[in-house]
Protein backbone atom coordinates (compact mmCIF):
# COMPACT_ATOMS: atom_id res chain seq x y z
CA UNK A 1 0.00 0.00 0.00
CA UNK A 2 1.62 3.48 -1.08
CA UNK A 3 1.89 6.07 1.75
CA UNK A 4 -0.28 8.97 1.81
CA UNK A 5 1.90 12.45 2.00
CA UNK A 6 -0.47 15.24 3.08
CA UNK A 7 2.06 18.04 2.58
CA UNK A 8 0.35 19.87 -0.11
CA UNK A 9 -2.62 19.97 2.00
CA UNK A 10 -1.29 21.12 4.66
CA UNK A 11 1.13 23.78 2.29
CA UNK A 12 -1.98 25.04 0.68
CA UNK A 13 -4.27 25.37 3.97
CA UNK A 14 -1.50 27.27 5.77
CA UNK A 15 -0.79 29.36 3.04
CA UNK A 16 -4.14 30.40 2.56
CA UNK A 17 -3.65 31.60 6.54
CA UNK A 18 -0.80 33.08 6.12
CA UNK A 19 -1.96 35.50 2.84
CA UNK A 20 -5.09 36.68 4.98
CA UNK A 21 -2.83 37.63 7.85
CA UNK A 22 -1.01 39.66 4.98
CA UNK A 23 0.19 43.32 7.14
CA UNK A 24 0.37 41.85 10.09
CA UNK A 25 3.81 42.48 11.94
CA UNK A 26 6.34 40.20 13.09
CA UNK A 27 5.95 36.73 13.34
CA UNK A 28 1.66 36.99 13.53
CA UNK A 29 2.26 37.61 9.52
CA UNK A 30 5.10 34.76 8.63
CA UNK A 31 4.36 31.94 11.67
CA UNK A 32 1.53 29.81 11.43
CA UNK A 33 1.19 29.11 14.68
CA UNK A 34 1.33 32.95 15.37
CA UNK A 35 -0.70 33.78 12.14
CA UNK A 36 -3.84 31.32 13.29
CA UNK A 37 -4.18 33.11 17.13
CA UNK A 38 -3.58 36.52 15.41
CA UNK A 39 -6.35 35.98 12.95
CA UNK A 40 -8.51 34.95 15.89
CA UNK A 41 -7.66 38.09 18.01
CA UNK A 42 -8.04 40.33 14.79
CA UNK A 43 -11.68 38.91 14.40
CA UNK A 44 -12.91 39.60 18.15
CA UNK A 45 -11.59 42.94 17.55
CA UNK A 46 -13.20 43.46 14.61
CA UNK A 47 -16.16 42.26 16.25
CA UNK A 48 -15.58 44.97 19.26
CA UNK A 49 -14.57 47.51 16.93
CA UNK A 50 -18.01 47.79 14.71
CA UNK A 51 -20.07 47.96 17.58
CA UNK A 52 -17.82 50.61 19.26
CA UNK A 53 -18.19 52.70 15.86
CA UNK A 54 -21.75 52.67 16.40
CA UNK A 55 -21.05 54.49 19.49
CA UNK A 56 -19.07 57.01 18.76
CA UNK A 57 -20.72 57.67 15.79
CA UNK A 58 -23.83 58.46 17.70
CA UNK A 59 -21.78 60.66 20.40
CA UNK A 60 -20.23 62.39 17.56
CA UNK A 61 -23.68 63.49 16.66
CA UNK A 62 -25.19 64.49 20.56
CA UNK A 63 -22.30 66.41 20.46
CA UNK A 64 -22.63 68.54 16.98
CA UNK A 65 -26.25 68.90 18.14
CA UNK A 66 -25.87 69.56 21.21
CA UNK A 67 -23.44 72.78 19.86
CA UNK A 68 -25.95 73.48 17.64
CA UNK A 69 -28.76 73.84 19.34
CA UNK A 70 -26.81 75.96 22.72
CA UNK A 71 -26.08 78.93 19.68
CA UNK A 72 -30.37 79.09 19.70
CA UNK A 73 -30.54 79.11 23.93
CA UNK A 74 -31.82 76.23 24.65
CA UNK A 75 -29.69 72.68 25.65
CA UNK A 76 -29.34 68.92 24.31
CA UNK A 77 -31.57 67.07 26.63
CA UNK A 78 -34.89 69.91 26.46
CA UNK A 79 -34.35 69.77 22.67
CA UNK A 80 -34.63 66.46 22.38
CA UNK A 81 -37.17 66.32 24.93
CA UNK A 82 -39.38 68.87 22.88
CA UNK A 83 -38.75 66.95 19.40
CA UNK A 84 -40.39 64.08 21.02
CA UNK A 85 -43.20 65.96 22.61
CA UNK A 86 -43.86 67.43 18.88
CA UNK A 87 -43.69 64.18 17.49
CA UNK A 88 -40.96 64.98 14.76
CA UNK A 89 -38.87 61.90 13.71
CA UNK A 90 -35.45 63.12 12.92
CA UNK A 91 -32.98 61.15 13.88
CA UNK A 92 -29.42 62.55 15.50
CA UNK A 93 -27.46 61.60 11.84
CA UNK A 94 -29.92 63.85 9.90
CA UNK A 95 -29.96 66.46 13.03
CA UNK A 96 -26.24 66.53 13.10
CA UNK A 97 -26.15 66.63 9.26
CA UNK A 98 -28.79 69.64 9.42
CA UNK A 99 -26.68 71.73 11.82
CA UNK A 100 -23.67 71.54 9.90
CA UNK A 101 -24.48 71.72 6.26
CA UNK A 102 -27.90 73.99 6.53
CA UNK A 103 -27.78 75.69 9.88
CA UNK A 104 -31.02 77.82 8.40
CA UNK A 105 -32.73 74.83 8.04
CA UNK A 106 -31.61 73.92 11.48
CA UNK A 107 -32.92 77.03 13.01
CA UNK A 108 -36.06 76.53 11.65
CA UNK A 109 -36.40 73.59 13.56
CA UNK A 110 -34.97 74.47 16.76
CA UNK A 111 -37.76 77.21 16.78
CA UNK A 112 -40.57 74.86 15.66
CA UNK A 113 -40.39 72.63 18.57
CA UNK A 114 -39.59 75.73 20.73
Amino acid sequence: MTRVKRGLSTHKRHHRLIARAKGFRRMNGNVYVHVRTALLKSGVNAYIGRKQKKRNFRQLWNVRINNAVRLHGMTYSSFIHALYEKRVDLDRKALSNLAIEYPAVFAKVVEAVK
